[in-house]
C-alpha cells in the first residue's frame, strides 16, 4: 500500500469511466491483502474497484490489474491496493505427493518435503487424505495434530489448502457394494458435535484454510427420499456452523443442480463446488444456466471421465499429458474469465485424471488464461 501519488489518481478516473462497484470486507479479507483492515479505525473502505480487462493489455500480455481504495480519515491519505488478477484466482492440485512428479516439480532425486517444495509452485492445495474417515464400527477418524501442524510449517504465509470434509459428516450410509444386503445408516452424517472435533483438529490451519468441501456421494431414493429433504438435512446443519469459514458443497445428483439448489445454497452461505466429470453435466453449460447464484466464491475441479481408463493409459505415471482436452481447457479459460472479471474469489483444483498429468494441465491452463 502507497500514499497516492498523481499517478494514482489518473487510475482513479480510468476506474470511475469504466463504472464502480462495491466489494465486501469478508471478499478482502479473503484475499488476504488487508487481514488487519479491522484493527485501523481510521481505514474506510471506498466502494470503488474494478478490473481493467481492455483489449490492449491482453495483447501485451499484461495482467490485469485490481485497484482498491481505502481512505485514512486521520491523514486524508488515499491508500491504493493494486494487485494482479491472480490474486483473484488460486489454482493448484488434488493432492501432491506424487513421485512421478519428480522433474516436474520436484527434484528428480534426495529425500524432500513433498508439501515444501510443491507450495514453491502453487499457492494452493486440496487435501483429501482426511475424507476417507468412516469405518467399520461406526468410528470416524479425525486428522491428527502432530500432521496438520506439520502441514501448517511447511507452506508459507500466503499458502491456501482446501480440504475435503470427512465423509464421516457426508455419508448418509456406510459405503455398500453389496446390493443384497441392507444399508448400514451413519449415526455421524451432518454431526455438529463431529464438525465441531474436526475443526478444532485443523486449527493449526488457521490463516490458511480456503474452502472446506462437503462432498456428497450419488444419492439414490434408498440414502435420500428427495432433494427436500436433502435441504432440510443440510439446511439444518448448516445453520449451527460457525461463522469465519468458507463451506463448499459438491454433490453427484445431477437432478439437484437447479435454482432451488443455489437458492438454497446462497440462503445458506454455502457455495457450489463445480465438478467436470464423474458424469456430472457440463460446469460450462452450468455456469452459464446460474452465473446469477454465483457470488463471492467459485470452486472448481478438474476430473476426468473414466478414472480406471486412464489410470491404464498411465500406468499411474503422472508425468504426461495422456488424454488432452483441449475444448475443456478452452471452455474453462473463458468460464475463469468471466467469473474473475466479477471480482468472485476463484478457486481451480486440477486432479491427474483429468488430462493425466496435473501440473502439466496447469501450465496448459495457465498458458491459455494470459
Amino acid at each position: 500500500m502507497h500514499k497516492a501519488a498523481q499517478s494514482d489518481f489518473i487510475n482513479i478516473r480510468l476506474i470511475h469511466s469504466l463504472g464502480t462497484e462495491s466489494i465486501s470486507l469478508p471478499c478482502l479479507q479473503r484475499w488476504g491483502r488487508i487481514n488487519r483492515i479491522d484493527n485501523h479505525q481510521s481505514l474506510a473502505y471506498l466502494p470503488v474497484t474494478t478490473l481493467l480487462t481492455d483489449n490492449t493489455q491482453r495483447q501485451t500480455g499484461k495482467q490485469c490489474r485490481l485497484y482498491i481504495l481505502l481512505l485514512d480519515t486521520s491523514t486524508n491519505h488515499l491508500i491504493v491496493i493494486i494487485m494482479s488478477s491472480h490474486d483473484v484466482i488460486k489454482i493448484g492440485t488434488c493432492s501432491w505427493k506424487y513421485d512421478s512428479w519428480r522433474g516436474l516439480i520436484y527434484p528428480e532425486k534426495g529425500q524432500i518435503n513433498y508439501l515444501q517444495e510443491y507450495s514453491r509452485h502453487y499457492k494452493t492445495v486440496e487435501i483429501d487424505q482426511w475424507f476417507w474417515s468412516l469405518f467399520k464400527g461406526d468410528t470416524a477418524v479425525l486428522p491428527k495434530k502432530e500432521i496438520v501442524r506439520e502441514y501448517a510449517r511447511s507452506v508459507p504465509d500466503d499458502f491456501t489448502f482446501c480440504i475435503k470434509i470427512p465423509n464421516s459428516l457426508t455419508l448418509t450410509h456406510h459405503y455398500n457394494k453389496n446390493k443384497k444386503v441392507a444399508l448400514i445408516p451413519n449415526p455421524h452424517f451432518l454431526s455438529t458435535e463431529l464438525m465441531k472435533r474436526f475443526l478444532e483438529s485443523i486449527e493449526p490451519l488457521a490463516g490458511h484454510l480456503g474452502p472446506l468441501v462437503f462432498q456428497f456421494e450419488y444419492l439414490n431414493k434408498q440414502k435420500m427420499l428427495s432433494i427436500t429433504k436433502f435441504f432440510d438435512h443440510l439446511g439444518s446443519f448448516a445453520r449451527q456452523l460457525p461463522e469465519g469459514f468458507d463451506y463448499c458443497v459438491e454433490i453427484r445428483n445431477s437432478n439437484y443442480l437447479n435454482a432451488k439448489y443455489f437458492d438454497f445454497l446462497t440462503g445458506n452461505n454455502l457455495h457450489h463446488v463445480f465438478l467436470q466429470g464423474y458424469y456430472m453435466p457440463s460446469i460450462f453449460d452450468l455456469y452459464e444456466k446460474h452465473t446469477t447464484k454465483i457470488d463471492n466464491l467459485a470452486v472448481i475441479r478438474l476430473h476426468g471421465p473414466d478414472r480406471q481408463g486412464i489410470e491404464k493409459l498411465t500406468g499411474k505415471d503422472w508425468s504426461k499429458i495422456v488424454a488432452p482436452k483441449d475444448h475443456d481447457i478452452n471452455k474453462l479459460t473463458e468460464m475463469i474469465s468471466k467469473i474473475t472479471s466479477r471480482r468472485i474469489q476463484t478457486y481451480l483444483y486440477v486432479n491427474n485424471h483429468f488430462e493425466g498429468s496435473a501440473p502439466r494441465s496447469i501450465t496448459r491452463i495457465e498458458k491459455r488464461l494470459l
